[in-house]
């Protein structure tokens, strides 16, 4: 592990990076965040002391996230590799973060049909197996606007 110092603003991911580092604040403060379409920053979390703050827990994939600190930090980098070099219950448990971090950063800025064609591509069974209503509830709309959503893609 290595440690860095950094202060207040400094970036150390960019939305798109190749995401290998994971920090771990010893002092200060990081967030990560991304920004939508539309330009809207949207705070995925904070990291405060004795925090671990990654983005995308599969090493050499593009961050959806971007970190800077909020305050002058001391932080302890580490690669994801390294940290994946524990147990196959971590690495089950970071692939599940993995696709929390997915959901969230979704819910927070995409609109409804993009949620929704998200979840046909994540999930492309699923539609067939369980009530409009749970799917509706999933993607954090009412079922009318699914019905909304379901029939402009269609008429596409």
């Amino acid at each position: 592990m290595k440690k860095i110092n950094v202060k207040k603003g400094d970036v150390l991911q960019r939305k798109g990076d190749i995401s290998n580092r994971v920090y771990i604040v010893e002092s200060g403060l990081l967030r990560s965040y991304t920004i939508d379409d539309k330009g809207k920053e949207h705070v995925y979390m904070f990291g405060p002391e004795n925090w671990l703050v990654t983005d995308n827990c599969e090493p050499n994939t593009p961050s959806q996230l971007f970190i800077d600190a909020i305050e002058n930090s001391i932080i302890n980098v580490t690669s994801k590799e390294e940290l994946l070099k524990g147990s196959p219950d971590l690495k089950a448990l970071l692939k599940r973060l993995n696709i929390m971090q997915n959901r969230i950063i979704m819910l927070m800025s995409y609109s409804a049909k993009e949620r929704y064609q998200h979840f046909i591509k994540t999930y492309p069974s699923i539609t067939q197996r369980v009530p409009l209503k749970l799917v509706a509830s999933y993607l954090g709309i009412t079922p009318e606007a699914l019905s909304r959503v379901r029939n402009e893609l269609i008429q596409k």
